[in-house]
């Protein structure tokens, strides 16, 4: 049996090192998916997953590790299963449920799942093992049993034929979507398009309709990066969603389009036809960089007055009298403070700006990661007397990462923390190894953020609905956080119940990409 090349090893291997390599190898054989957690840290994190569980889940490697196995059930919490479970490993006992699971795309599939603590010498529980089958067909298969399958299904396959063989029915929909809507052929011949894309791309039906898709206006949709998505994308690929694709056109100029592509999987007349939905994102693309460009040029010309203005107010504060009055010392010291957090701000939109354009590059050094936590949080704990902030957890080896950046990645989280949970006294953080990575977690116990604020919280400019009534900002923090834990390959996501407190986390890979 050969190894896998890209093996990266479990944490206590057994007392044979060949014997713990064919282990692995046959887990990660297995069409079983395979995780390992670690219960001595907090959160029981997956320290290990096969490639099974990686291609049922469609989650990336990177993207698993450091992760509670909570993930999997996305919004879907009010499980009595996810209840059973918890309690399970509470007691470290041995588990088998059913429990619904989503994968990266947010499709739903049954989870058939083995749980297993493993335990030491002293019969402590220090990992637990879950095997995973998705048995949705079967799951399926018993749901439509239970409801007369057969007689519905005849009903349903009946009516639903006969709209879908409905030529005005299916062209009613194209016309009326105000988006240029092309239906082609398997032979990638052009079989109807929308009045929409007549009119934005100026040609005529006569033009159009039975030609080839490449021939169209003398070969002007003989696009290289669509030929690329229909002819080896959209097979193995289905749908193909958000697939830009930038092109001259001869009589419309230079368009930036968004495309998605759908295989019309019908019968009868209509079967293996492409729909093709193209948007003209050129103006919508045009008026973004706009508005980087004038972040980026305000930011820049804020900072020199802002510079000059700062230090004016430092010589008032070194030039004031001491017997100026009280009300003269606190409006100097308010000014003072104001000017900082001014600084702040345009620091945080020159980031931005910086992301945006790609000039934020990763100057990589290691450095101990260790250190540079506790440099911040004791820098954080002088600046406030609410809060203790509190680090548990070791990692034991350097990091090979932009050290400047990463602080400003911890400094902000930290300052989240304690800003975002005015009536809590403690900010918990805790640093370890899982795996190949390295994890850094954030927790309060604050305000929290609710479910549909959570899926956009890591957006530019996006600020949480309970947050922004009682708190200042701009919501560009935490984006700059995730792009620069992007930018080192890393992950960073929250764990959060509204009322109940956040925690932030971050895994960063030790070995970069390209590291032999």
């Amino acid at each position: 049996m050969n190894i896998p090349s890209n093996y990266k090893g479990l944490p206590d291997g057994g007392d044979s090192n060949d014997t713990f390599v064919l282990l692995k190898a046959a887990l990660d054989s297995s069409v079983s998916g395979i995780i390992v957690t670690d219960n001595k840290q907090p959160d029981n994190p997956i320290i290990y997953c096969n490639k099974s569980f990686q291609h049922i889940t469609g989650y990336r490697y990177e993207e698993i590790i450091g992760h509670n196995c909570r993930f999997l059930q996305g919004d879907d919490r009010e499980q009595p299963e996810r209840l059973q479970l918890k309690e399970a490993i509470m007691k470290g006992e041995h588990i088998n449920l059913e429990i619904r699971n989503y994968t990266k795309s947010g499709e739903l599939f049954w989870n058939e799942l083995y749980v297993s603590p493993i335990k030491n010498a002293n019969g402590e529980v220090t990992h637990f093992i879950g095997v995973q089958h998705d048995v949705s067909r079967r799951k399926k298969a018993e749901e439509e049993l239970r409801h007369e399958r057969d007689m519905i299904e005849r009903k349903v396959k009946e009516r639903t034929k006969e709209l879908k063989m409905s030529q005005e029915y299916l062209d009613s929909i194209v016309q009326t979507v105000r988006e240029s809507l092309i239906v082609i052929e398997p032979d990638l011949k052009v079989q109807t398009v929308n009045e929409h894309f007549l009119r934005t791309f100026k040609v005529s039906r006569v033009e159009t309709i039975d030609q080839e898709l490449y021939k169209l206006g003398n070969g002007q949709w003989n696009i290289p990066r669509l030929k690329e998505m229909l002819e080896d994308i959209l097979p193995t690929n289905n749908p193909v969603l958000d697939f830009e694709v930038e092109h001259n056109f001869p009589h419309i100029g230079k368009k930036l389009m968004l495309v998605n592509a759908y295989r019309v999987e019908l019968e009868g007349q209509y079967k293996d036809r492409i729909l093709l939905a193209i948007e003209d994102i050129t103006e919508r693309r045009a008026i973004e960089q706009r508005k980087d460009d004038f972040l980026s040029v305000a930011s820049h010309e804020l900072k020199t007055p802002l510079t000059t203005v700062k230090a004016y107010v430092q010589v008032m504060e070194r030039m004031m009298h001491p017997e100026s009055t009280p009300q003269f010392k606190s409006v100097v010291s308010k000014a003072g403070s104001e000017l900082l957090r001014l600084n702040k701000l345009i620091s945080e939109l020159l980031d931005v700006s910086r992301l945006q354009s790609g000039r934020a590059d990763i100057n990589r050094e290691p450095f101990d990661l260790n250190a540079v936590v506790k440099d911040v949080a004791e820098g954080l704990q002088t600046a406030t007397t609410t809060h203790q902030i509190k680090i548990e957890g070791h990692i034991d080896q350097p990091y090979n990462g932009d050290e400047s950046q990463l602080r400003q990645v911890v400094s902000n989280l930290i300052s989240n923390a304690i800003k975002y949970s005015p009536d809590a006294t403690s900010v918990e953080i805790f640093l370890s190894q899982v795996s190949t990575f390295i994890k850094v977690s954030v927790t309060d116990h604050g305000l929290g953020i609710s479910l549909n604020d959570k899926k956009k919280i890591f957006e530019r400019f996006y600020r949480a609905s309970n947050i922004q009534k009682h708190f200042p900002g701009m919501g560009i923090g935490l984006y700059v956080c995730e792009q620069i834990i992007k930018h080192h390959g890393g992950d960073l996501w929250v764990d959060t119940e509204e009322g109940k407190g956040s925690t932030f986390s971050f895994t960063l890979p030790l070995k970069n990409e390209g590291d032999n």
